[in-house]
């Protein structure tokens, strides 16, 4: 990084526009001359690498090629996220990853007993040491050589919980302390993590001028592929992104399990569509909306909080680790106290379960428990 500096003041001036395409340091890249007064953009890296599988490919080539990429205005500039962003990014893809690595471990134990015939019972217990330990003795009788593998899974198990337990830890802890994510917490299906996802992923709600925007992006637009008079109406995969979509499609599913006002238009439209997926997706979309207009800051005050959203908040103080607790310097009680106070103070927005972007009465409302 030292020597693109040094070569950025030798050989460009002020006035110049530097475009990357998006890579693992692109960001830190466009950080790095921009402290030393150059302007940078990051460009996705989708459409670029589609023009250099279809063309030959040097440094020199495919330098031209995404300047003009960036002239025709083929490739998408990717917005640059602030400081406090990235690092919840960070956070974020740390927790994703710890909590793939829980299943895939519990996946790769469960297959070893499974090919020496053991079955396990569901909701087995496999990361408390001894508990684990003592069920799994008691389901065969296993060799030294055996229960060696056991345990070495048992080891990689535990610890991956362990850092997922830790980094959910924080995460809870970033809510709490954030008011604009807390306030988020209040919508039915929301919890802490996809909250706190809300605010790594999104980051500025400014760079969204419309509910419409983010849906797109966040990819929850059905697809369309028209030519002549034949049509064709694809789902919502392959664009937009890709984990957060995953995120509020979980909290769909919870809205649709609920008895809110949208579930129950959710279950008029399942009537007539005859499709579970398609009914979830829309719910989502209209969630999505919600959360537009919450970060905007369009709220309305909450007067009080139902038994549901209560139990969301002793969810969420859960999820924080005792070790937290004692270095904050509070009790779980005076946390809900907390927490149940900023609830109340702060932002809330209900959504029109008829129309796609306009605000309703106070009866039909996405806010409120689900947790």
């Amino acid at each position: 990084m030292a020597q693109l500096s040094r070569w950025a003041k030798k050989h460009t001036k002020s006035e110049d526009l530097l475009v990357l395409e998006a890579s693992g340091n692109s960001f830190q890249v466009v950080r790095s001359l921009s402290a030393v007064g150059r302007r940078a953009l990051v460009l996705e890296s989708c459409q670029l690498g589609k023009l250099k599988d279809a063309h030959a490919n040097t440094d020199k080539i495919s330098a031209v090629r995404i300047g003009k990429a960036y002239l025709a205005g083929t490739a998408k500039e990717v917005w640059l996220p602030d400081e406090k962003t990235q690092e919840r990014r960070d956070w974020f893809h740390a927790h994703r990853k710890a909590t793939k690595r829980t299943t895939q471990m519990r996946a790769r134990l469960s297959s070893y007993l499974s090919d020496n015939g053991v079955r396990l019972k569901k909701n087995t217990t496999l990361t408390q040491e001894r508990v684990a330990e003592e069920q799994l003795r008691k389901t065969r009788q296993w060799s030294p050589r055996q229960w060696q593998v056991i345990e070495g899974m048992l080891m990689e198990l535990r610890h991956a919980e362990q850092q997922r337990r830790h980094w959910r830890s924080l995460i809870a802890q970033e809510v709490i302390a954030d008011p604009l994510l807390l306030s988020i917490v209040r919508l039915c299906g929301v919890r802490d993590l996809i909250a706190f996802a809300l605010g790594a992923i999104i980051g500025d709600i400014e760079r969204f001028a419309s509910p419409a925007k983010l849906v797109k992006y966040v990819g929850l637009d059905p697809a369309l592929d028209q030519s002549g008079e034949g049509k064709w109406e694809g789902g919502i995969g392959r664009h937009g992104r890709k984990d957060l979509r995953a995120l509020l499609i979980q909290a769909a599913q919870a809205i649709f399990r609920s008895r809110d006002a949208v579930a129950k238009w959710g279950r008029k439209l399942l009537a007539r569509k005859g499709s579970r997926n398609l009914v979830v997706a829309a719910i989502a979309r209209k969630l999505t909306v919600a959360i537009w207009y919450l970060m905007r800051g369009r709220f309305s005050a909450l007067q009080e909080l139902d038994g549901r959203l209560k139990t969301k908040a002793g969810k969420i103080i859960s999820a924080v680790a005792k070790s937290a607790l004692a270095q904050i310097g509070k009790s779980r009680r005076q946390l809900r106290e907390e927490i149940e106070q900023s609830l109340k103070a702060g932002r809330i927005y209900v959504l029109d379960r008829d129309k796609k972007f306009a605000p309703l009465g106070p009866k039909q409302s996405l806010a409120g428990g689900c947790a």
